[in-house]
Formats: structure tokens, C-alpha cells, sequence
């Protein structure tokens, strides 16, 4: 059976081969993974839709070739050869979660007590649905496949031979998640001064983004300073009792998105995109924001941000930021973007310039809120500061319109009192 490169988005027409995680000889079962893909849209895992073994490698790492394009060949259990090509057809879209890779041995799920966690996190939609159905909890279930990965073997060796009993020991077993500052998932640094870093897939679909969107786009820049300090004071007030009565922090960002929100939906012009003859206004405001974890780079969209409250949104970035982290988000997910709200104040930035998220007209950045001395009726007084700094298409836009923007987004927030500020 011919294995081919899937289409892994509606506007992506290639993908690159990050790494192979078989080989010829490999048997396999459905659900296994195959290989990492990068396109400039996702990054996936491409999982077999078969029991069977892998006969040839077509494609090696690192090539870039078009979907519909054969990776690999393998032969199926119980088919024939045509039955085989014939079937190849039929594989489906995988989802950006990450799937589970073979397990190099059959390892039972341990009773012992473990030091850290035991497993990295990550699970493929076949585990979650196992996991669902038979009421086992994946948080102790020892991961088997490539880096700590818990596999659909694993998974069913759980189901038949249980998983630890929550005692002193196994609570040793859970490892703490890291609270992410506004949202923004940091990246882990483990470079060395002296050390050569290949440049792979993910790294490579980033640096050609960025060059089409320089290349094609003519950037010009703006930048607006705003009074946060109502919007800090209204904050701090719904703080505490929003997080005891949701369950996840009410940020900063989620009101910067609701300003913007809003301001896309007088101004449409900022919520277009340039299409050669043509000037493409969108009917939906969907917000694409920034979302890093290791060395990947994920832009998932909140939908129709325009009709949610401040809670809703809240609760779209903590999903999309968490998912993001554990690498759970799907091609589905970073669908559909027309503008994009960097929280670059999460790194502590006062001033920077964003590039814009091709093909999107404009990409605004917020920065840090910062204690200034601030002059106010001719009185020196200090005040909680915010520079939000836009970077527009100059083909789409003009200065005319960004500032008009960029002014109503700005009294949108200094408007943001406790007395007038509605959460839900």
C-alpha cells in the first residue's frame, strides 16, 4: 500500500518530512505514528490507518514534496496488493495532537513508585478515547513510545492490568504545570555558546513565513501609548472570584482581545486581507494569537471573537495556550485567522514590531503594563502604562485608518472601569 502525504489544512498544498519515526521492517499497528510533518500551517504527526509492516521509505527527512505525494510503502495484513493501493486513498487527516509511537517492547504499566512524571503528556485521540471509555486516568499510566509518549499498547496494557493506586508514592507521579504568565507558553532554551543547532522542519516553516510576509507585504508601523490603570484597578477587582468561581486566570490579554474584538468590527478594513485584484474584507473576526512551546510555534485562532465576553475569551486563550503547551492543538484550531494580537509584554518588551501573519493586514502587539510618572491636568502622577504597537499592510492601509483604529482601541481600554466593565 502506498502511504501519501496528507493535506493538512485547506490552503496547504506541501509538507516536509520532519523525521521518519519507523522503519523499513517495522511492524505496525493502526493509530502508530509514521512521521513528524512541517507545513507553515501545523505541525503533525502522520499516523498509520492500518495493521501492518513498513516495506520502503520513499521520501527521506527533510525533503519537501507535495500532498498526495507517496512517503512510504507498506504491506497490510489480510489485503492484497491491489486491495492495498487501493486503500491508500482513504487515509484520513490527522489531527496536530500528537499520536502515539511504537513502543520498542512490551512494558506492562508499573505499580512501583515512580520519580517524576510517567509519561511527557501527549496523547493521540485513539489513548483519550481508551482512556475515556475504560476510566483510566493517563496521568499514571507509564509511557512506552519515543520520549516518555504514551502509546495505544500502553493504553491497553493499562485496561487489563490497572494503574497505581493513589497513595503517598503515586502522587509523586504528577508533575506540576507550570502557571504560563498571560497566556504566552515560554520556550525552553538548551543551546550552548559554541553550539552548531540544525536548522529542522519547524525552525525552517517559520523562517519561510516570515520571509513571504517581508517579501510581499510593504510593513509600516504605528504605536499608541495607553492609560491602563483603570484597567488594572477592574482586573485586580474580578481576580480572585473569577478563578475560585471558573477555575482558570482572568488575564490581561483576554481584555486587550476584547478591545481589538471590537475595534475590528468598526474599523473592517484592519480585518482584511490583499488579494492581488482585490481587497478581501472578512465577515468573521477571528483572532489569531501567538503560542510557543520548546521549539514549536503555534498561531490558533479564537473564533467570532467579536461575540464573546471577556470570560469567553478568557477561557479561549487558557484552552488554546494549555493545548498549546502539551501539543494537543488540531490544524483545525489555527484555521481561519484575519488578524493578530501578540502579547509580546508576557517577555517583559515595552516596544517592538511585529511581522504581520501573512496573508493577514495587520499584527498588533501589546506590551507590558509598566509604572510610569505620567503628566495628568498639569499633575505629576504615576499611572500603569501600556504601548500597543501596530504593524499594518501598506497596500490595505494607510496611516488615516490605523490611527483611527488604534484611538478607538485605546479609549475602548481606558474605558475598562470597574463600574462599567461587565466580565460575563
Amino acid at each position: 500500500m502506498d502511504v501519501k502525504m496528507p493535506k493538512l489544512g485547506e490552503s496547504v498544498h506541501e509538507g516536509t518530512i520532519e523525521q521518519w519515526l519507523v522503519k523499513p521492517g517495522d511492524t505496525i499497528e493502526e493509530y502508530d505514528a509514521l512521521c513528524e510533518v512541517i507545513t507553515d500551517k501545523v505541525t503533525a504527526e502522520v499516523p498509520s490507518t492500518f495493521n501492518g509492516t513498513i516495506k520502503e521509505i520513499v521520501v527521506e527527512a527533510g525533503e519537501t514534496v507535495d500532498v498526495g505525494t507517496v512517503i512510504c510503502t507498506m504491506e497490510v495484513e489480510g489485503e492484497t496488493s491491489e486491495e492495498n493501493n487501493n486503500s491508500a486513498d482513504e487515509q484520513t487527516e490527522p489531527e496536530v495532537t500528537k499520536e502515539e509511537q511504537p513502543a520498542k517492547a512490551e512494558t506492562p504499566v508499573s505499580n512501583k513508585p515512580q520519580v517524576g512524571p510517567m509519561n511527557n503528556g501527549q496523547y493521540s485521540p485513539v489513548v483519550f478515547k481508551l482512556a475515556s471509555e475504560n476510566n483510566i486516568d493517563l496521568n499514571k499510566v507509564k509511557g512506552t513510545g519515543n520520549l516518555g509518549r504514551v502509546t495505544k499498547k500502553d493504553i491497553l496494557n493499562a485496561i487489563e492490568n490497572g494503574v497505581p493506586t493513589e497513595d503517598a508514592s503515586s502522587k509523586q507521579v504528577d508533575a506540576p504545570v507550570q502557571e504560563v504568565a498571560e497566556n504566552t507558553v515560554q520556550p525552553e532554551t538548551t543551546s550552548l555558546p559554541g553550539d552548531s543547532i540544525p536548522v529542522n522542519g519547524v525552525r525552517r516553516a517559520i523562517a519561510n513565513k516570515m520571509l513571504q510576509s517581508v517579501h510581499e507585504i510593504p510593513h509600516a508601523w504605528m504605536m499608541v501609548e495607553v492609560d491602563a490603570t483603570d484597567l488594572v484597578k477592574t482586573r485586580q477587582h474580578h481576580k480572585s472570584s473569577f478563578k475560585q468561581n471558573e477555575g482558570y486566570n482572568l488575564t490581561f490579554f483576554a481584555f486587550f482581545v476584547k478591545a481589538v474584538a471590537e475595534g475590528l468590527k468598526k474599523y473592517p478594513m484592519l480585518n482584511s486581507t490583499w488579494a492581488g485584484d482585490e481587497i478581501k474584507i472578512h465577515k468573521d473576526i477571528n483572532i489569531s494569537i501567538a503560542v510557543a512551546s520548546e521549539d514549536k510555534l503555534y498561531v490558533p485562532v479564537i473564533k467570532n471573537a467579536d461575540d464573546k465576553s471577556i470570560k469567553g475569551i478568557a477561557r479561549e486563550i487558557n484552552d488554546l495556550a494549555t493545548r498549546g503547551r502539551k501539543h494537543k492543538l488540531t490544524s483545525q484550531d489555527m484555521q481561519g485567522g484575519t488578524f493578530t494580537v501578540n502579547n509580546t509584554g508576557s517577555f517583559g518588551s515595552v516596544s517592538s514590531m511585529g511581522i504581520i501573519n501573512h496573508p493577514q493586514a495587520a499584527i498588533l502587539q501589546v506590551e507590558s503594563i509598566v509604572k510610569r510618572p505620567v503628566v495628568v491636568n498639569d499633575m505629576i502622577g504615576i499611572r500603569d502604562m501600556v504601548n500597543l504597537s501596530l504593524s499594518i499592510d501598506h497596500r490595505i492601509l494607510d496611516g488615516l485608518m490605523a490611527g483611527e483604529f488604534l484611538k478607538y482601541v485605546k479609549e475602548r481600554l481606558q474605558s475598562m472601569t470597574i463600574e462599567n466593565t461587565s466580565i460575563y
